[in-house]
């Protein structure tokens, strides 16, 4: 086999690099503008259209982004065991797909009639069809460069900016469709990018030179009861489609199976590191579990950007610039865009200042984050204080919450998922990294109890602004404390004792996609 073939270039290259990325570059820009574009008008379909209460909405937003960060830990195992990453996308995409058009049903609003159930059925849809696509799109770029190839890390540098366009032109344009035409306007754009992405996977199948495909083809060939056991899958999938349609109904089901299932992986990994590990394999899993524990507060309150903070940008901030009144749902595109233009430079900063022995360690980076974090959130309050009783917010005081908020991201986002590859060991990789989508799937349910407070009877700005005095200053001091420990958590880590361990490589291309 020539080096082309093992490094997926037989297809032929593009700027460098395999055709093939730029397929699932493509592809994944528009999964994630019909994401990105459906979430920024969602809190606002559900209490303008839907009539729930702002607390109302806000669970139901928070148990819906946590299912989308669960789902991918159960079809990353599919694909691993059985499918292969490109059936798992592909089935992914077409569930998505669906889910994205029947959003554009809105009958006539509302608690009751059928319509709420297909909106419910929506949901479902879509959250099973991210459990296939959201890590399995990540691990085929992987798959088409050697371990050695130095293209990769580059690679994932060009599908990340895929990923974030595709989040900013998503909130811009479904955004701004949807509050200026209608709802059906607005889900039906973000049902037509999920299809251009569906379409441009399979036509763009060819230039994937073969990667993602089954490494257990005759397992799926078998049959169960006359049925192939492939087909049984995909079934069973769509039943479980069934079981997402019931939980996003009763948010506290979400609730409690998040809490438990999260208290049972907390203990077994624990178990796993204090009874079965070497001393110093053991300290890297506790110094990961903190992290993991620190990232639940981060994502509880980064997320309000698509609840509460949505609401307020439309009910309490001047959203008038060069006198277009701007529709709040697209200020949603803030942060993938300041993440397009950051990225390069934090990336840049990190190794300038690891060159001069001042780079901060992972831990220490997450209590900045963390400090960022909050600062944003009481830049906003000194904002909405500044403006007066009863006055509007200046809407720079946006930009600079999602700016702040950006920052603190990117210390703390890509450096989890690095640590969290660096400190398990190869057997535990992928129950690490499951662990940590855990983590931000607990995070993202919490987010949505924090929005529930906000919008408690469905309160005014200065409740807003109370609860994210709150919050501003906990992730504040909680990050100062982070940063004071970092030694003690650095030292767990026992960087200097680390070796390379090649076998983690497809845990950390099956996290690439963050969050996002």
């Amino acid at each position: 086999m020539s080096s082309s073939e093992i490094s997926g270039d037989s297809k032929g290259t593009f700027l460098g690099h395999p055709k093939g990325l730029f397929v699932l570059f493509f592809a994944e820009m528009w999964e994630r503008f019909s994401y990105y574009g459906m979430r920024a008008l969602l809190i606002f379909y559900l209490v303008q259209h839907w009539l729930f209460s702002e607390a109302e909405s806000g669970i139901i937003y928070g148990a819906y982004t946590a299912l989308v960060y669960i789902t991918p830990v159960i079809g990353g195992y599919l694909a691993d065991r059985f499918l292969g990453q490109r059936k798992a996308v592909l089935f992914g995409a077409v569930l998505l797909t669906f889910g994205h058009f029947l959003m554009a049903f809105e009958g006539d609003g509302g608690h009751e009639g059928m319509a709420v159930q297909i909106f419910w059925l929506a949901l479902a849809f879509i959250i099973v069809g991210s459990g296939f696509l959201k890590a399995n799109i990540s691990v085929i770029v992987g798959q088409l460069y050697t371990r050695t190839d130095p293209r990769r890390d580059p690679a994932y540098t060009i599908f990340y900016m895929g990923i974030n366009l595709g989040a900013a032109l998503g909130a811009i344009v479904a955004g701004w469709l949807g509050q200026t035409y209608g709802w059906a306007w607005g889900f039906g754009a973000a049902g037509v990018g999920m299809l251009l992405g569906l379409v441009v996977f399979i036509i763009g199948t060819p230039l994937l030179c073969g990667r993602g495909e089954s490494t257990n083809p005759e397992r799926l060939n078998e049959t169960v009861g006359g049925i192939k056991f492939e087909w049984l899958i995909y079934l069973g999938s769509v039943l479980g489609v069934g079981l997402v349609w019931l939980l996003i109904q009763y948010q506290s089901l979400v609730g409690w199976l998040l809490g438990a299932a999260g208290l049972l992986l907390v203990i077994y990994v624990l178990y796993t590191a204090v009874a079965k590990l070497k001393p110093h394999d053991r300290d890297r899993i506790f110094a990961a579990v903190f992290l993991i524990f620190g990232s639940i507060l981060f994502w509880a309150l980064f997320e309000q950007a698509g609840s509460s903070l949505n609401l307020y940008t439309d009910k309490s901030v001047d959203r008038s610039i060069f006198g277009w009144d701007v529709p709040a749902a697209l200020f949603q595109s803030i942060n993938a865009i300041y993440i397009v233009l950051l990225a390069p430079v934090f990336a840049a900063l990190w190794t300038w200042l690891g060159n001069k022995g001042l780079e901060p360690s992972a831990p220490a980076k997450f209590g900045l984050g963390l400090i960022q974090l909050g600062f944003g959130f009481l830049v906003l309050v000194a904002g909405a204080y500044a403006a007066g009783t009863g006055n509007l917010t200046p809407v720079i005081y946006i930009f600079l919450i999602y700016l702040l908020h950006t920052t603190g991201e990117l210390c703390l986002s890509p450096v989890g998922l690095s640590a969290m590859n660096r400190l398990a060991p190869a057997h535990l990789a992928g129950l690490i990294m499951g662990t940590w989508f855990f983590a931000s799937a607990a995070g993202n349910f919490a987010a949505g109890l924090i929005a529930s407070a906000v919008g408690a009877e469905d309160a005014g700005p200065e409740r807003v602004t109370e609860v994210y005095s709150t919050v501003g200053w906990t992730a504040v001091i909680v990050g100062v404390v982070v940063i004071l420990i970092s030694p003690l958590v650095k030292w767990l880590m026992h960087l200097d004792t680390l070796g390379d361990d090649e076998d983690k490589i497809e845990a950390a291309e099956m996290a690439v996609d963050h969050t996002e």
